[in-house]
């Protein structure tokens, strides 16, 4: 590190210049009506329903029943269903399989005037109705919605059990995927009696969930046994999302929501707008500080942090290719503004740490050494603790499928369960974040160019970090 060359300064400033510009504007390309997106920008941050507005509501089966996981996943695609039936595209869904939790939450919708959020929540609780019926046309009811019109020859009541299964291709090892289905007593003779009319005209069996049509095979053989297999273009995925899909029509719960809670999209605005005024001030004031009183090593620290904050919103919006974005909450705005407070705190350790070793009569290259050696273990221990607690709070406070929930609620929360607060999530995930973004830059970016620009005749003057006297390099 003592033999940085002066070109250094120049390259780190233009890398954090650049990763900056990106991180704010994006980079894609237009073609006609066609955007393709190749960098994400701050604009493509989801923003959550604290700060846009929306509902939150957790769902448990009504009445004292123990839902099987294979249930739950069940009750969870009838909620998915009926989202995407009341045109809510931007939704989130999580299962907590050990407290029979569904948690659902989504956004207000665009341009909309009459949603009534408990009337939304009250229809996605509702049981779900699964009918099969003869051929796939449809009507319409008094309102102009589209509903099912051919004879029922199945109801929920008549599926035992739907399930996944597969063949193995002996030529090419490869698996074709299908949905199977198990009958009770009541649906065995119904099923027969459907099939072989259907069979003979090579007819199909349409299945609707509620008033949408999610399948329709081709009836290729006549069904006596009660045990049916559904054929297709299948992956895993697809047969196992079918498979929910149907044994939701027969789940013997409804769902009940536990919590709800509906926040104003224009009560979210002003806290957004509030607290981006104040994080720019905030900056501002901070920038200005840290130059007054560490000059050079001021202006070094300030676009450091500048690269900070830049690598917390990249982080959030997608930026990173092997890293997904995530949901940006009010409490992840606080997480950013903390870790950037942490990234200052490490800026003046170190700039402490410099001036004591130019006061003992250190030349430059050894009191900045000196001081960044002696700094750096108090951020290190500083930081390291933030981010073992932001992976707590991530693992505690995060939705059930990520990395840190599985880890945690199988290990040290596991007598608590899993709990699902995804705005702590947000400033757990903002907070680490930002740590670790402490260390490239504030530690890393920042000895780099502080030692690079001490190399300039310029900057060997012993005011510039600190000290009273001129001092040469070595």
């Amino acid at each position: 590190m003592r033999k940085v060359k002066k070109p250094v300064f120049f390259i780190v400033f233009a890398v954090i210049a650049l990763f900056a510009l990106t991180t704010v504007f994006g980079v894609s390309s237009q073609y006609g009506d066609t955007v393709t997106t190749y960098v994400h920008g701050v604009g493509d941050i989801r923003l959550g329903i604290d700060i846009q507005g929306g509902v939150d509501v957790t769902f448990e089966p009504a009445g004292d029943v123990d839902a099987t996981e294979e249930q739950m996943d069940a009750a969870l695609e009838t909620i998915k269903l009926r989202l995407a039936n009341q045109n809510i595209s931007d939704s989130e869904t999580y299962v907590d399989y050990k407290s029979n939790r569904i948690i659902v939450r989504f956004p207000w919708q665009a341009g909309e005037k009459n949603f009534d959020p408990e009337e939304a929540v009250k229809e996605l609780g509702e049981t779900a109705e699964l009918t099969f019926r003869k051929g796939t046309d449809s009507s319409y009811d008094e309102e102009g919605n589209a509903v099912p019109a051919g004879d029922i020859v199945l109801t929920g009541a008549d599926v035992e059990k739907a399930g996944t299964g597969a063949t193995q291709d002996d030529t090419t090892g490869e698996y074709t995927w299908m949905v199977t289905l198990d009958l009770n007593d009541s649906g065995k003779e119904k099923f027969y009696e459907a099939t072989s009319e259907l069979y003979s005209q090579q007819g199909q069996i349409s299945i609707w969930m509620d008033n949408t049509m999610i399948s329709a095979p081709s009836v290729s053989a006549v069904i006596s046994d009660g045990k049916a297999t559904i054929t297709g273009n299948f992956t895993y995925e697809s047969a196992k999302e079918l498979a929910d899909k149907i044994n939701s029509g027969a789940l013997p719960f409804s769902l009940e929501s536990t919590s709800f809670k509906t926040i104003s999209p224009t009560m979210g605005e002003g806290a957004l707008t509030a607290m981006i005024i104040a994080g720019i001030i905030v900056l501002a004031f901070i920038i200005v500080y840290m130059i007054v009183l560490y000059r050079l090593m001021g202006v070094v620290a300030s676009i450091t942090l500048i690269g900070q904050v830049a690598g917390m919103l990249a982080a959030v919006s997608g930026w990173f290719g092997f890293m997904s974005s995530t949901t940006l909450t009010i409490p992840g705005i606080a997480g950013i503004i903390l870790s950037v407070g942490m990234g200052v705190d490490a800026n003046i350790i170190t700039g402490e740490r410099i001036r004591e070793e130019l006061r003992k009569g250190k030349n430059l290259d050894t009191a900045l050494y000196s001081g960044y050696h002696r700094a750096f273990s108090a951020i290190f221990d500083g930081n390291l603790t933030g981010i073992i607690v932001s992976i707590v709070l991530m693992g505690a406070f995060g939705v059930p499928d990520s990395i840190w929930a599985k880890l945690f609620n199988n290990t040290i929360f596991y007598f608590f369960g899993a709990t699902t607060e995804g705005v702590i999530y947000s400033f757990g995930f903002t907070l680490m974040t930002g740590l670790i973004m402490n260390f490239i830059m504030g530690v890393l970016a920042s000895r780099l160019m502080t030692m690079s620009l001490s190399r300039f005749k310029c900057f060997q003057n012993k005011k510039l970090y600190g000290g009273g006297i001129d001092v040469k390099a070595d």
